[in-house]
Formats: structure tokens, C-alpha cells, sequence
């Protein structure tokens, strides 16, 4: 009777509030009780699907298989901005998206990805756990979603190219990049007078296999499970932007769970995202060396030129506007002046 009482009443909570369907799917007897749809645009490989799954299952288990959440990896449900879509109607629960991309909807969201702007894990880690975090996520409330407490990993985006090495800032002079669907990618590219072009995540290797770009920028985890290096040639090592991936719920959905089944999923999430950050670092090392072995030219540049090129540009002073001076200012606390 308690069980039956607790589902009507979740059930009725959560229905009249959310367009779709419910997050609370009432099951036959046995079944699980709550049942969330998680989805992301990693490989199954990726660490973050292989830690995602991870706290699936650790909540699965605390929970005597009362909780289920279904993971949706590799672009199963559509591409970032489907997702996201999704999301915010409530057809789906647990979303990762990069704080660049949640920038069309939340503006705040990218201020963790200005060009240059990071110089180590030891400031950027207690800035994302820390006030600057809290300050992105408030926004992320304001706008209907709810971003659990720790940002997953992504890692430091490196240039990849099909035609020429990107060594200097006037190499990008012209070059077809692919982009994604975020204003500051955009922006940034524009003033090293680039060509960027937004594209979809999942529609990235058939853009650079069909020559519609010359190149793109991710991770060298990414470039790596997504078997970019099958249809490029040049790896510049820019690690020009910091990338991660908020987890994200739809802001009535998580409302309406219960405070129990939120305690143990948030916890569970919280946890395995630290130790996915982990993961990708080590997997880093190894991954350069994996990828030189596959035929990838890895170039060195001096990021110092490239920074220079934005400050010249008016990249800086245009964000920092944006942003506004208080925002800036809880960036700067980490990375130390940039602007």
C-alpha cells in the first residue's frame, strides 16, 4: 500500500507539470519503480558513458532496483541540440551537454570556455566545484534545467586538420572548421579570421571524410573514440578551450522526485564524475601515443601567439561585456587576469 501511494502520488505531482511523457513510468509489479532516460553524444568506449554507466548501476544496486536509469549513449536519441529539445519538454530525464553548447539557452553556461583562458587542472577543478560553478548553475536553474553539482570531463580542445597544421594564428586564415552549435566557438574562430562551420556532433566524421571541412577541435579522448584520426592528417596542440559536460535534468521532473531517489542519484552521478575526470586525464597520455601510432602528425604551438591574436582581436573585451564584470571577475579569481 505504502508503494502504490508513493507512485500516485509522485505520478500526480509530475504529470500536470511536464509536456511529454512523464518521468515516472508506472510499471507492472517488479518492475522498477522510477525509471529515468539518461543520453549523451559519447562513443560506448568514451569515459563518459563508461562512468555514466558505472553510477547507473551503483544506483541500481543501493536502490534494490528500484531506480533504473537507462542510458542512451553515442547519439542514439538525436544530436546535441535534439537532446537538449528533449530535455526541456521532458522526454527525456538526464541529459550531458557541454557548458558551450547549453550557451544558446543559458549564456552563462560558457564563460568555463573562453579561448586561453585556463592554464591547469589545479585552477580549474576548485573553479568548477567551487563559486564560479555555483555561479553557472544558478543560471542553468533559472532557465527551467537542473545541473547536478560536479561538471564531467571533456578535456582541452586540440586543432585537427585534413590539409595543413595549425601552428601559428594566420594558419587559420580561411580554414573550413568545424564548429559546434555554440556563439563562442564561433566567435573565437571568426577572430582568427577562420571559417567556422557549426555542425552536430554526430555528423562530424562524414563532414571531414566528404571534405565539407578541412578540420575541427575536440579532445584527444573524442578524437580517439570517435576515430577522427581515420580522416585527419594534423594534430596541433592548441588546447585552446576547456571543455566538460553538465549533467542536466529537466528542472520539474527533478522537482518531483522524491528527496530519497534524488539523495542516492546525485550522489552516485556526483561521485562518478570525479573519478571519470580522472580517467580522462590518464587516458590522455596513453592516447597521444595511440594516436601518433595511427598515423597522426602531433605539432606543438605557442599558445601565447593565439591568446595574443584574440586580445588584439576584441575577443576578450566582447566576453567580458557579455558576461558582465561580476562573472569575470569570479574567472579571473582562478585563471588570473585575462582581460
Amino acid at each position: 500500500m505504502t508503494t502504490l501511494t508513493r507512485r500516485r502520488a509522485l505520478h500526480l505531482a509530475v504529470a500536470g507539470a511536464v509536456a511529454g511523457p512523464a518521468v515516472l513510468r508506472i510499471t507492472r509489479a517488479h518492475a522498477a519503480e522510477f525509471t529515468l532516460k539518461a543520453a549523451n553524444n559519447a562513443p560506448v568506449s568514451h569515459p563518459l558513458t563508461i562512468y555514466m554507466t558505472k553510477a547507473a548501476d551503483a544506483i541500481r544496486e543501493e536502490t534494490g532496483g528500484k531506480v533504473e536509469v537507462k542510458l542512451f549513449p553515442n547519439n542514439q536519441l538525436g544530436g546535441d541540440t535534439d537532446m537538449l529539445s528533449q530535455l526541456r519538454s521532458g522526454a527525456l530525464e538526464l541529459f550531458t551537454l557541454s557548458p558551450l553548447i547549453l550557451a544558446t539557452l543559458v549564456p552563462a553556461a560558457s564563460i568555463s570556455g573562453v579561448g586561453f583562458a585556463w592554464s591547469s587542472y589545479d585552477k580549474l577543478w576548485p573553479a568548477m566545484d567551487g563559486d564560479l560553478g555555483a555561479h553557472v548553475r544558478a543560471q542553468i536553474d533559472k532557465s527551467g534545467l537542473y545541473a547536478f553539482d560536479r561538471i564531467w570531463e571533456n578535456g582541452f580542445r586540440q586543432t585537427t586538420s585534413s590539409s595543413r597544421p595549425i601552428l601559428k594564428p594566420e594558419d587559420f586564415k580561411g580554414f573550413k572548421i568545424r564548429v559546434p552549435p555554440s556563439p563562442m566557438w564561433t566567435s573565437m574562430f571568426k577572430a582568427f579570421d577562420a571559417a567556422p562551420m557549426t555542425i552536430n556532433f554526430a555528423e562530424v566524421y562524414s563532414a571531414l571524410q566528404t571534405k565539407i571541412a578541412e578540420g575541427q577541435e575536440n579532445p584527444l579522448t573524442l578524437i580517439d573514440t570517435a576515430k577522427l584520426y581515420e580522416v585527419q592528417k594534423h594534430l596541433s596542440k592548441t588546447n585552446h578551450m576547456w571543455d566538460g559536460f553538465w549533467l542536466l535534468s529537466n528542472g520539474k521532473i527533478w522537482r518531483g522526485l522524491p528527496q530519497d531517489v534524488k539523495t542516492v542519484v546525485a550522489k552516485h552521478f556526483n561521485a562518478q564524475a570525479v573519478e571519470q575526470r580522472a580517467e580522462t586525464l590518464k587516458r590522455n597520455i596513453s592516447t597521444e601515443q595511440d594516436l601518433r601510432g595511427r598515423g597522426l602528425a602531433f605539432h606543438d604551438v605557442d599558445t601565447k601567439a593565439f591568446q595574443a591574436k584574440l586580445q588584439s582581436a576584441g575577443f576578450y573585451k566582447e566576453w567580458k561585456g557579455k558576461f558582465g564584470d561580476d562573472a569575470w571577475a569570479l574567472l579571473e579569481k582562478h585563471t588570473g587576469s585575462i582581460a
